[in-house]
Parts: structure tokens; sequence; C-alpha cells
């Protein structure tokens, strides 16, 4: 039986716009950021935009251009 507690992951209006510009003006990922990327992800509503947006952000870390950090 499922907990009617739970709900899915939801994401909030322009969350990943904010998490692009957050990350691009700190030049790196935090956990928190990566956990947003990945509920991003897992959430299956994206735009066209926003998947790039995300692929941007993958690419940049892919070429050294964001570092991945353990920080908070």
């Amino acid at each position: 039986m499922k907990n009617p507690n739970l709900c899915k992951v939801c994401l909030l209006p322009n969350a990943i716009a904010d998490l692009c510009a957050d990350v691009t003006e700190d030049g790196k990922i935090t956990l928190p950021n990566r956990y947003g990327l990945m509920a991003s992800v897992l959430d299956n509503s994206l735009t066209e935009e926003e998947e790039q947006s995300v692929n941007r952000l993958l690419y940049a870390v892919r070429r050294g251009r964001l570092k991945v950090v353990d920080e908070l």
C-alpha cells in the first residue's frame, strides 16, 4: 500500500534556470546543486530549453570550466 504522505519530486518553476545561474556564477557545482540536477532529470517533465541548460552544465564540467565540489 502506498503512503499518501509521500509525493514524487516536484520542481519549483524556474528551478533549472536559477540553478544554472548560481552554478555559472560560482564556477562550481555543490552537492545541493547536484541533487537539484538529479531531481530535475528524474522528474521527466523538463522543457527542451531546460534539457539544453542541463546539458550545457554537464559539458562545462567535462571541459573543466566548472568544478564539482562536495561542500554545501
